[in-house]
């Protein structure tokens, strides 16, 4: 293990990210998710315009494309990052916390009956890992990220200030955007765990979703009380029916 290794500080993680070149995020298809998502009757405007997007990474990056970006994942980011990176941290975010609160009535869901996928909302912590983007790669990496996080309206790009065992870092992270009307926090958890145990999209099933999230979350060491109920709730709905 040398200096230069992504996995010098956790090398218990090594084999449980997935490596950049194989993630299905990694050169997404745009034209093809359009038609899967046409499909289930939506028209065009589901997402936000490319030019749009981009044009909003570099407003929001703007004196940071030149320099080494630490990334905050707390969801599918930590095992399916979709970048390549030159470290990772186990990092703790304070003041936020992992919530099933994005309306989700298309892709683990339906309109007859919607589900819920994640986002980061105002709580007591989140514990996730930091990717840090090496400067010479700033400018791919983070087109291929806003790509993913910022497809349609959800989330806003925030600086999180993280805690590390090597130290204190400032990371790009995505949190629930309120003003979005997909974004509901005040599900009560009994509601949001039958909601989960139900929704089916296009993508799947929402309790698949929730059952990989727990059960990666446990792969990565990540202990988080809120998930575990959501989990325990949602099976224990399906066990009964």
């Amino acid at each position: 293990m040398t200096s230069q290794d992504p996995y010098r500080h956790h090398p218990e993680l090594r084999g449980r990210i997935k490596p950049a070149a194989q993630s299905f995020f990694r050169d997404l298809d745009m034209e093809a998710l359009d038609a899967r998502i046409a499909e289930t009757g939506r028209g065009p405007d589901w997402r936000t315009p490319c030019a749009l997007r981009e044009a909003a990474r570099r407003d929001w990056l703007h004196g940071h494309l030149d320099r080494d970006l630490w990334v905050f994942g707390y969801g599918s980011l930590m095992w399916d990052p979709g970048m390549e990176f030159t470290e990772v941290r186990r990092a703790r975010a304070p003041g936020y916390q992992r919530s099933f609160c994005l309306w989700d009535d298309g892709g683990r869901g339906s309109p007859d009956q919607p589900g819920l996928m994640l986002a980061i909302d105002a709580g007591d912590w989140c514990e996730g890992l930091a990717f840090r983007l090496d400067a010479a790669q700033v400018e791919h990496e983070t087109f291929v990220l806003f790509r993913r996080e910022m497809i349609a309206p959800a989330y806003r790009p925030v600086w999180l200030p993280l805690d590390t065992a090597q130290g204190p870092i400032t990371a790009l992270g995505f949190v629930a955007d309120r003003t979005c009307e997909t974004i509901k926090p005040d599900i009560p958890h009994d509601e949001q765990a039958r909601m989960i145990a139900t929704a089916q999209g296009m993508l799947g099933t929402n309790f698949a979703y929730l059952a990989d999230t727990h059960a990666h979350l446990a792969l990565l060491g990540i202990d988080d009380p809120y998930i575990n109920d959501i989990h325990n709730r949602a099976s224990a709905y399906r066990a009964s029916t």
